[in-house]
């Protein structure tokens, strides 16, 4: 399992390889359009994201190797693109590694902390709280 270092590295050399912020964008819309489907039962309220202007769903699944996966979505195309980043930095790791990863730091490293709004930073901000928050909640059980 690659560290979440090495997950952001790789963010970081695909926004480098992406011009002006305009491009990043597509970039990130792009990625928010692979990301799977959630069913209707997983869109509810246990599994929103509060402090969100747009509608975010996220989905925490403990792993048998003790291990967290994300699947998240939103009804904005950005926001989706933002959920597929985040998922792609914290799916996948232990408790410890997650609540150890310094997310505004990466974002600031991958340039996001100045190119969003201050709704979609505060959002993003409450997708990181709500992973950490499970993250806790795994490492206590």
């Amino acid at each position: 399992m690659a560290a979440i270092q090495d997950a952001l590295t790789e963010l970081q050399d695909e926004f480098e390889l992406l011009g002006d912020w305009e491009e990043r964008y597509r970039y990130v819309i792009e990625l928010g359009k692979d990301l799977a489907p959630l069913s209707d039962a997983e869109r509810s309220e246990a599994n929103k994201v509060r402090g969100c202007a747009s509608q975010v769903w996220l989905v925490t699944e403990p792993q048998a190797d003790g291990t967290l996966a994300f699947r998240g979505d939103s009804d904005a195309h950005i926001v989706r693109g933002l959920i597929a980043i985040v998922l792609r930095l914290y799916s996948g790791h232990s408790p410890t590694e997650i609540l150890a990863f310094d997310a505004k730091a990466a974002f600031e490293a991958l340039g996001l902390a100045g190119a969003l709004s201050s709704q979609r930073s505060n959002g993003l901000a409450s997708m990181v709280a709500r992973i950490r928050r499970d993250a806790e909640l795994a490492q206590a059980a």
